[in-house]
């Protein structure tokens, strides 16, 4: 069972949360719109930016030519404490899908959560988590003030239109065989070897139905939710749909221990969380594993390449004047190819990394220190505990 706490936040008070100063200079650099409008190749090349596959390139191309305002399409499970992996990279990957002119629909799976066992299936205490994420998205920069991100709970708009989303599951259940279904276990972060409730059956198949019912010209999720995504192709064909949904899968940060392949909430010695105080960000970057001049498998490198050059389009690392002194470097292949020569020692990238994710996350943390009701929410959600 989950721990009860003991005063849920009001949803009037949620409303009226203060958020950080968008003009903050640790903003990212996307999180305002272009003043000058972009072409054809840079809306494609900041969207294909986002991704680590594509499916189809040539497709997104067209799109964009045909379609002023294409809509994007995100997901998540409010499932416990949001780690900087699904914090700072959806807010920059947010923040790029609206700079190249599209719509950017966030679905807030509750009913998703519940049937996965999130927060023990807790309705109430789900809700709480997804109102935390949206704070926590603000906070950060996720550029909200642009009218071009709406956040959508799935409970209330699948009961307003039950009408149009039923039917359409039960015909994706129908045409699918459940092997087919089961090989999509992964979105839940589960495997196929795993003995699956029931619930968890259903899952797969209302969550293809969500990429037509939100009328998504385009899925952008973690490379995790690929099988679903192409199956939502493979039904186009069943149905006959000419316009497949175009699928943008960005890639997974690895844990900060070897061998982990991603953040896990479960493991607190994997992830940096959104509201982790500077010593705690410290400490967790120096245990972190990064071999000396080794790249690949690397995640502090990761962190670097995915966070940190997207957000500050520059990392420098500080060293002692013995060893060289302060070195900014303006791309990362300058850096991994410094880092795999020795020239970057981890004593000095991990003290980098460090102080350039801290920046990064003091706007957060002040908000949720700050803020009276967002830190009684933060409060909330750090007294559940966490269900597999």
């Amino acid at each position: 069972m989950a721990t009860e706490v003991p005063e849920q936040v009001p949803a009037d008070e949620i409303k009226s949360m203060s958020i950080a100063d968008s003009e903050s200079q640790d903003q990212p650099a996307s999180s305002s719109s272009p003043s000058v409008p972009l072409s054809l190749d840079e809306r494609y090349n900041l969207l294909r930016s986002i991704a680590e596959e594509c499916i189809q390139e040539d497709e997104l191309k067209n799109l964009l030519d045909k379609k002023g305002e294409p809509i994007c399409y995100d997901g998540f499970e409010p499932s416990g404490r949001m780690h900087i992996a699904q914090g700072v990279l959806k807010a920059i990957n947010v923040n790029k899908m609206i700079a190249a002119g599209c719509r950017v629909k966030i679905w807030i799976a509750d009913w998703f959560a519940q049937l996965n066992n999130k927060m023990g299936g807790d309705l109430n205490k789900i809700e709480t988590v997804g109102k935390y994420f949206i704070e926590i998205w603000r906070s950060v920069g996720m550029n909200l003030d642009s009218g071009k991100v709406e956040f959508l709970w799935s409970s209330k708009e699948i009961n307003a239109r039950s009408h149009e989303y039923w039917p359409r599951v039960m015909d994706i259940a129908r045409k699918n065989k459940l092997s087919r279904i089961i090989r999509c276990s992964q979105i839940m972060g589960r495997t196929d070897q795993e003995e699956l409730t029931a619930a968890q059956i259903l899952y797969p198949c209302m969550q293809c139905a969500d990429i037509f019912f939100l009328q998504a010209d385009i899925c952008q999720l973690g490379m995790d939710q690929r099988k679903v995504n192409v199956l939502a192709r493979e039904y186009c064909d069943d149905i006959k749909k000419k316009n497949k949904p175009i699928i943008l899968s960005h890639h997974m940060l690895p844990g900060l221990q070897q061998g982990q392949e991603k953040m896990s909430k479960s493991d607190l010695s994997s992830s940096i969380f959104m509201e982790d105080e500077e010593a705690e960000v410290n400490t967790k970057i120096k245990k972190a594993y990064c071999p000396p001049e080794q790249v690949e498998g690397n995640p502090c490198l990761e962190y670097v390449q995915y966070l940190i050059f997207p957000w500050f389009h520059e990392f420098t690392v500080e060293c002692s004047e013995k060893n060289g002194g302060y070195r900014t470097f303006k791309e990362f292949e300058e850096l991994s190819a410094a880092y795999a020569k020795g020239e970057v020692h981890p004593g000095d990238l991990k003290p980098s990394l460090a102080k350039a994710l801290n920046r990064i996350l003091e706007p957060v943390r002040s908000h949720f220190k700050n803020d009276k009701a967002a830190k009684q929410l933060l409060q909330s959600v750090k007294n559940y505990r966490v269900t597999r």
